[in-house]
């Protein structure tokens, strides 16, 4: 063949080579969600980039180009707002003000309230406090003596209450205190734990970790060990812990280049797990029904009114119920993240609610019966730690707390009580309460013209706000004002224990609505034809850019 013929074969081989891989790529870029939270790399190259600034006392309450009339209102509602959460509660304030030099969580939630260029003006005069000495019901005590209603839900912990908590502690406590904090051999009460947790998982095996965080870990380490491959597919905007391996984005400071972050709910999404070959696994946290192709809601990006949430249960178990079938077809992993929606949803959890099998799943928080564990429940040939026929590949883990046997005595009270008469009935009517609860809610809300409204999954709640506004995050701190207590990321998660009685329920309904009309009064709802979401943002750039060129006039003239 002359070498003509060789140099233009080759050429031909090379470029087809290449559309196969700009095609192979295109394919997964339209799989991956438009976003910047669809694209990780991206988002923390930006991050890296957002530039720091501040509002003056003035600008903090006419950012909005709000009238001098309603900026004085403004001024005198938060200075009333400020005196009296103060006053409510002095000790608690000044004792959580005392840990921020030497606690950095208290240091960084502190900050991440609200969006950034409110929080050092804010910072000076409201210093929200979150000590608290007792628990009760629906309550929590702080130092000054001072009751809230709780909607933090420990971070997901709180599914029945901490009264039921405490009784699981307590029972847990008895049946270790013999033993005590021994390690390394097992209390004999772990055989319970694990049959009761096959048979609510519907697996075959069980593993005890100290978090969700390491659960997760351990999951997706055993999935890219027994199927030799090495993505994992995670959803856009899921949150699986703080472990970089499921973090590529903004908050992971290491390069993270073994992880597909895809739209949820897409087409697009099964065609790649159809055609490709390198997945190892895909990661579920089934919470993402609620918000899919978003991150969990937090007051600190409340920029304007565009927050968006909706759970359509049927939509949702179909999707996941497709992305089953794929995975079973590919011999991909599925993982269930149930960490955080545990046994919220139903008695056999999300797996349980969505009607979907998963190959593995891991739980955390609540079935610790009040203290911190992670458990990952697995098929047989997937739990396996070595190779039989290759004695030194092994997927080693381990860990000094695991199968703490006050964690296994106090798991043991909870995985009891769940199974009670009482609490498997509670489960039968579980969603229907809490929607109707959150049905109630909106028509006071509506009635009162707050212009706010809730979207649930079950007793999982997310504020949404129905009118354009740059101060959405203050209703947080009216909502304190009333005696709600809520977690660090203010109104964008609300966690309700199941022990809420209507009457409760309707005194919480009361509270927002109160909280809604005192911050309507004060002027921070303030409306006009202009003020849209889409003039919000360009106002917020519009202020980032004028910010960053005077402090570089202000540096040039120094020099």
């Amino acid at each position: 063949m002359p070498d003509t013929d060789v140099f233009y074969t080759a050429l031909a081989l090379l470029s087809f080579f290449f559309l196969i891989k700009v095609s192979t790529r295109l394919k997964l870029s339209r799989a991956k969600h438009p976003s910047v939270r669809g694209h990780s790399k991206w988002a923390r190259r930006i991050a890296k980039w957002v530039p720091y600034f501040s509002y003056d006392e003035e600008a903090f309450f006419s950012s909005d180009e709000a009238p001098v009339a309603v900026v004085n209102q403004r001024k005198k509602g938060f200075k009333q707002l400020s005196e009296s959460l103060i006053c409510h509660s002095p000790k608690s304030t000044g004792f959580y003000a005392s840990l921020e030099d030497s606690v950095s969580d208290v240091r960084f939630t502190n900050l991440y309230r609200v969006p950034y260029p409110y929080r050092n003006y804010l910072g000076q005069h409201i210093k929200p406090a979150s000590i608290v000495t007792e628990s009760s019901g629906v309550m929590l005590k702080d130092l000054d003596g001072r009751c809230g209603v709780d909607l933090s839900g420990s971070y997901g912990v709180n599914v029945f209450g901490y009264d039921f908590y405490k009784s699981c502690l307590k029972k847990g406590f008895e049946n270790a205190q013999n033993l005590g904090p021994v390690l390394g051999p097992y209390h004999p009460i772990i055989k319970n734990n694990v049959e009761e947790l096959k048979r609510i998982s519907g697996l075959d095996e069980v593993s005890f970790h100290m978090s969700g965080t390491e659960a997760v870990m351990q999951a997706v380490r055993l999935a890219r060990y027994h199927t030799g491959k090495r993505y994992l597919v995670r959803f856009c905007g899921a949150y699986h812990g703080w472990w970089d391996g499921v973090q590529p984005g903004i908050g992971n400071q290491r390069k993270t280049n073994d992880v597909y972050t895809l739209r949820d709910m897409s087409e697009c999404t099964l065609s790649i797990l159809r055609t490709r070959r390198d997945i190892a696994c895909v990661l579920v946290n089934p919470l993402q029904g609620l918000h899919p192709n978003s991150d969990a809601s937090s007051d600190a990006m409340l920029v304007n009114s565009e927050r968006a949430a909706a759970f359509d249960k049927t939509a949702y178990s179909e999707w996941l119920q497709k992305l089953q079938q794929v995975c079973k077809e590919r011999s991909i992993v599925l993982i269930f993240d149930e960490v955080f929606t545990g046994f919220r949803l139903s008695h056999k959890g999300a797996q349980g609610f969505f009607a979907v099998q998963a190959d593995l799943v891991t739980y955390g928080k609540t079935v610790g019966g009040g203290l911190p564990v992670g458990v990952l429940c697995g098929r047989h040939h997937l739990m396996q730690r070595f190779k039989e026929d290759r004695p030194a590949n092994v997927s080693f883990a381990r860990g000094t707390f695991n199968s703490h046997p006050y964690v296994m005595t106090s798991m043991d009270a909870f995985l009891q009580a769940l199974q009670t008469a009482e609490i498997q009935r509670s489960y039968q009517v579980l969603e229907q309460v809490w929607n109707d609860r959150v049905q109630q809610m909106n028509q006071a809300l509506k009635e009162a013209n707050v212009p706010v409204k809730m979207v649930n999954l079950s007793s999982i709640l997310t504020v949404l706000y129905t009118q354009p506004s740059r101060y959405n995050w203050m209703y947080q701190y009216y909502l304190r004002e009333e005696g709600i207590l809520l977690s660090w990321i203010g109104t964008g998660r609300l966690i309700m224990s199941h022990n809420f009685t209507d009457e409760e329920f309707a005194e919480v309904i009361k509270h927002f609505v109160s909280a809604g009309l005192k911050m309507k009064k004060d002027g921070w709802w303030w409306q006009h034809s202009a003020l849209t979401n889409k003039w919000i943002k360009r106002r917020m750039l519009k202020d980032m850019v004028k910010s960053v060129s005077a402090k570089r006039l202000v540096q040039e003239a120094k020099r």
